[in-house]
């Protein structure tokens, strides 16, 4: 069987999982041939766990150079992920970056021009868009068989972590070394899944607290309000201080309301539109008739896995990607508008001026300290990671 030698550039939390799950034989199109990294103890860790035909690298660029790879997943800190994308594609070698796309808009549009000046595959780690869910939700707003969305909330607050987690490395929570807190680590999967579902917002409304609940200087607590094109509003509510925590995705629409919650959908329809409904209803309290209906999942959602399987699918057969790469900028987008919004204290209009929001951010990273008591917690248990 044909397969992608693959690398791996950054062997921490997601990319030693990553590297277990092709060397298990999860992703039987792709052979891990070479990791790299700059710190000694996660090639220690590398030799010690994986095959030993796999080759460890401390320089990034030394293993991109080596001609044993040609696709290779970027997973290193958030500001490094464009620069690691664009030396592959220099080289015209295939890249899956994790989430996020980077951390600021303006260096990923760099990075998204780049892309175009080769013929490598480009991909996201968006591993939700495998999600059967949201896949669904997806399928009935586009359909239009609802009506236009009303309404848009999304709680996300089962992102719950420790002093600990944030301790686990000195770039974590730091202005300098990731660029953001809940929405940039926690949130990159749902701001995605939010514009791919709804569609990008017009304008944003947000207010943040940064180290709220714990002792980092960035957000750890965001409540956003969100108005569309078309009249629609919406709330997006997240943080990393609530246990047990919530995960409630509701749309309303103009025939009815879809609510993702507990791992299902469920469907309110009507075959009335709720807009023509308020204008003809002779009676001032009834409410259209619904039909009430749960849609749960038969499959469960393949995940990262089923990303890099795409990702092999693509380059080997040239099958269809789970996330093309240039899409990444799109959930990016609203995470810097929001940043922009709590800054600034005022509403954000999209498109935003990106040269206002870098400024901003490197007021951040101007005052920003890494992290002394680090504890790092390598190849930690990700099951809890979206």
């Amino acid at each position: 069987m044909q397969k992608i030698k693959l690398g791996i550039i950054g062997i921490g939390n997601m990319g030693s999982a990553h590297a277990n799950n092709v060397v298990s034989g999860k992703c039987p199109e792709i052979e891990l041939c070479a990791v790299a990294d700059i710190k000694q103890k996660r090639l220690e860790w590398a030799k010690e766990n994986l095959p030993q035909s796999v080759k460890t690298f401390s320089s990034a660029e030394e293993m991109l150079d080596s001609g044993l790879i040609n696709a290779c997943l970027v997973a290193v800190p958030h500001y490094e992920h464009p620069h690691f994308a664009i030396e592959c594609f220099k080289r015209n070698i295939n890249v899956m970056v994790e989430k996020p796309a980077g951390v600021y808009t303006k260096q990923v549009n760099i990075m998204n021009e780049e892309s175009k000046k080769t013929n490598a595959v480009f991909a996201m780690m968006f591993n939700q868009r495998t999600n059967p869910l949201y896949i669904r939700m997806k399928q009935i707003v586009d359909s239009g068989e609802m009506g236009n969305i009303k309404r848009v909330s999304w709680i996300i607050t089962d992102w719950y972590r420790t002093q600990s987690y944030y301790d686990s490395g000195d770039w974590r929570a730091t202005w300098s070394g990731e660029g953001g807190g809940v929405l940039l680590n926690q949130c990159p999967h749902q701001l995605d899944l939010l514009q791919w579902i709804c569609g990008m917002p017009k304008t944003v409304l947000t207010k943040m607290h940064f180290g709220k609940w714990h002792d980092i200087e960035v957000e750890d607590d965001v409540t956003t309000y969100l108005e569309y094109e078309n009249g629609a509003t919406g709330v997006f509510i997240t943080t990393t201080g609530d246990a047990p925590g919530t995960n409630r995705f509701e749309i309303d629409l103009e025939k009815g309301k879809l609510v993702c919650e507990d791992n299902k959908l469920k469907i309110w329809k009507s075959e009335v539109n709720e807009r023509e409904w308020v204008k003809t209803c002779n009676e001032g309290f009834k409410k259209p008739d619904y039909e009430y209906s749960e849609w749960e999942p038969q499959e469960k959602a393949t995940e990262h896995v089923g990303v890099l399987n795409a990702f092999a699918d693509c380059i080997l057969h040239n099958g269809k990607l789970i996330a093309n790469g240039k899409e990444g900028i799109k959930g990016l987008t609203l995470s810097n508008a929001m940043h922009l919004s709590a800054f600034l204290d005022k509403q954000i209009s999209l498109p935003f001026d990106e040269d206002l929001y870098y400024q901003e951010l490197m007021k951040r990273v101007k005052t920003s300290k890494r992290k002394t008591n680090v504890k790092e917690q390598v190849n930690a248990d990700m099951s809890g990671t979206y």
